[in-house]
Parts: structure tokens; sequence; C-alpha cells
């Protein structure tokens, strides 16, 4: 008996030096094409990256901050906001950094700029010119300023110029800041919901490949650190879809940003952040990574208004690996959530779990044809961008082209559905160069 036991023992530990082995063999391996630049394919090249950043990752804390927004005018405007953000980093990093080192500052979607281009119905090329920036610009070295004070990185989306993929066009941004306080990553939202006219890659689908490549990366590129791990961001709307988080997770993503939701999707349950942190939760644990989800706070749709109304709803949190909410806030009123993020941990669950990290045995073949078909039509913004009414008609027509496929059974009686109710019939320019009237005299001196 104890000589089979000792065998036994045996066996195994020959089959753990093995496999001991083979894992080393294959990381040197990596590492030497990783430092090597060989190229080749593009799986293998992201696994290169990945291990050239393999150093274990300390555990850190992300906060993601909730602030009041005022809707702006002019880009100059921007700097009012700047100031709420500025003041919300200094009160959680005197708070939370006692804690444990922060080396993750998210932003909320709108922080810079609030909704002005959605809610006045602005025509893209206006907003482009009048509001929106350039990246870097004035605004990356004011927040660059703060990262680099606290040695850590930030987070943040705003709407910007790409002068680079086309003029006069703007995209819904997510970038992040160094702790040098220089731009290390950049991404363009993909998706986009009917009352926002922000430019997608979709959009210029062909400009876009001329410039980036039609690679996964193209679309959904990640951040590697060897301080906090693999990020990425996308945005809002971005993560109703499961394709978004999955394609990042493909990408090594080990956090996602996914900044800012609003009512009714943030209220649609009790106790409380509704079919976002229902998919956020979702997004974690199909994909084994955490989820980072700073809404935005009250926002005043123009400085005029005696009070902001809270169109998110609260409920910023932050999602673990297991899809267990591990830091939570109500209230977006200049609110924080923070959290550990552990990435050793998750790393270890990744590659220890036969189970739960269903990346692992995923039958990529069977899924494939469903997209064979197009849904959206892409490079709707080559020509005139569209405005709300346009828009609508875009997304009812794809709601005709499923039905036609058989994919949605129409019902058995037809009604009026959503749609765009303009405030009266003046032009959009033209209103909107009335509206301006409502920022006049603002900031005060």
């Amino acid at each position: 008996m104890a000589d089979r036991k000792k065998k036994g023992e045996g066996k195994a530990a020959k089959r753990a030096a093995m496999r001991d082995s083979m894992a080393e063999s294959t990381l040197a391996e990596l590492r030497r094409a990783a430092a090597s630049e060989t190229g080749g394919a593009p799986a293998n090249a992201r696994a290169a990256r990945n291990a050239a950043v393999n150093a274990p990752v300390a555990p850190y804390l992300a906060v993601g901050l909730s602030t009041v927004v005022y809707g702006i005018g002019r880009r100059e405007h921007i700097a009012e906001n700047l100031k709420i953000i500025e003041d919300g980093i200094h009160a959680s990093m005197s708070v939370v950094s006692i804690n444990m080192p922060v080396k993750l500052i998210a932003l909320a979607e709108g922080a810079l700029t609030g909704f002005t281009d959605e809610a006045f119905d602005i025509p893209h090329e206006i907003a482009a010119r009048e509001l929106f920036i350039d990246i870097p610009g004035p605004e990356t070295e004011w927040l660059g300023r703060l990262a680099k004070q606290y040695r850590t990185h930030l987070i943040v989306q705003c709407k910007a110029r790409w002068p680079e993929v086309m003029p006069d066009r703007y995209f819904n941004t997510l970038f992040i800041l160094g702790p040098d306080g220089t731009v290390v990553h950049k991404a363009a939202k993909n998706m986009v919901w009917c009352r926002e006219h922000s430019c997608t890659p979709h959009d210029v689908y062909d400009r876009w490949i001329e410039v980036f490549g039609d690679s996964l990366e193209a679309f959904y590129p990640v951040y590697r650190s060897p301080e906090i791990g693999v990020i990425g961001t996308i945005c809002c709307s971005d993560g109703e879809y499961p394709e978004a988080v999955r394609a990042l997770a493909f990408n090594g993503a080990e956090v996602v940003y996914r900044p800012s939701e609003s009512v009714p999707m943030t209220a649609s349950s009790y106790p409380g952040g509704g079919g976002w942190m229902i998919q956020n939760r979702g997004h974690a644990q199909f994909n084994s990574l955490y989820m980072l989800c700073p809404n935005v706070g009250p926002v005043f749709l123009h400085p005029r208004m005696k009070h902001p109304y809270d169109i998110g709803g609260g409920n910023s949190h932050i999602v673990d690996y297991l899809g267990n909410v591990i830091s939570y806030s109500a209230s977006g009123y200049n609110s924080f959530v923070a959290a550990i993020i552990d990435i050793e941990a998750l790393r270890q669950f990744r590659v220890m779990n036969l189970n739960s990290n269903w990346l692992k045995d995923l039958r990529t073949e069977i899924f494939r044809k469903m997209y064979d078909e197009p849904i959206h039509p892409k490079n709707l913004f080559l020509g005139e961008p569209l405005d709300h009414a346009r828009a609508d008609e875009i997304y009812r027509e794809n709601i005709g082209r499923l039905i036609k496929r058989g994919t949605f059974t129409p019902p058995a009686h037809s009604y009026p559905g959503a749609e765009y109710i303009p405030m009266d019939d003046t032009p959009a320019a033209e209103a909107w160069e009335q509206a301006k009237a409502l920022w006049e005299g603002w900031p005060e001196e």
C-alpha cells in the first residue's frame, strides 16, 4: 500500500514538473518573441505583448468618479467641468489612497462636456467645430497634470475630433493618461444609441480600415501596463452588446471601463442598477474580468437651469471577475466608488480553472454564420451625417430587415412606435444659434 502511494506521488510530481516546464518554456518563447518583435499571426502577437508585461502586478485601488456636469455651449466651457473633476479627484484621493495605492481613476461619460449635441440636435459638423476637443490638447494637459501629481492612470471619455480619419467628424472617444501625464491609449465608441450624433468607426468603415486596418484591435484596442494590467475601454451603449466586451477579452483585457448609462436602464429594478448593472455583471462573469463603471452625475443641460437633473440615475459600481459587485454608490452627485483590483488573482483564475473561465472552450466555428448578413448599414457618415429624424428611419429599416429574415416575429397589431419630437419647426442649425443665448454671460468673471 505504501509503495503504491509513493509511486502515485512520484507520477503526480513528474506530471507537475512536466506541466511547469512546458509553461516556463512557452512563456520564455513568448518573451523572446516580444523582445525581438518578430511579428507573426495577430493572436501570437497579442500573446507576445501580454508576455512582455507578465511581471507580477501588485493589488491596487481603482476609483470611479461621478461629478455634476454643465452642458457646454463652447469648447472653452469645458474648463468649468474640469474644475469640478479636479475637486473630485483631490477629494477621492484624500479619502481612498490611505487604504492602498490608487493606480487607476476613471471619469464618467459626459464629465467634460455634458450632452449638448444630443439634447439640441446640433448638426454634426457644427458640433465638431465648436464644442469638442483634440487629443492631445489643453484638456488632456489639465488632466495629465493630475495624473502626474498622483502617479496614477486616468481614464477619460470625451467627444473628440480624429482629423487623421476625416475632417469635421467627432467620435465618442475613450483615452487613458499615464502617470507621466501623457496620452497612452485612445479608442472610439463603436455602438451609439439613436439620439447620439457621434460618428463611429462603422459609420466611416471604409476610411477607418484604410487608416487602421481591419483587425480586431483596430476597433477594440487595449492598453497593456505592467502596473495595472490590460485595460479595455468602451462606453455606455457599447456595453449593450455582449460582443464588445468579448472582443476586448479576446484582446487580453483584464479590466474594462464602461462609463455611464441613463434612466430607465439604470432604474429598471430594485434595489438599484437596473439592466446596466445586470449587463456589467454578465460581462465580468462571462469574460473573467473586472468592470469599472462610473455613472454621470446630475446634469445642467445649460447654465440657466436652476437645478440639475439626474438623467443617469446614479448606481456607479465596480464588478470583479466572478460577477460580484465589490463597490456601489446609489448617488451620482459628486460621489465615487472604489475597490481593490487584483490582477494576479484574476490571472491565476483564468489559467488554473477548467470550468468557469468560459473563453477557454468557446467553439467559435458554430457562431460565425450569425454575422454573415449585415443589419445596420456601414459608411453612413461618409456622406452627410444623420440628424435625429433620419437616424430613427435607419433604425426602423433595421427592424424591418430583422422581421423579413424571420429574426423578429411581428406582433398581431401595429401601433406607433418611439419617435423624435422636435421642440418646433426651426431648422437645426438656426435653432442652435438661438440656443447659444442660454450660455451668454457664463461663466461669470
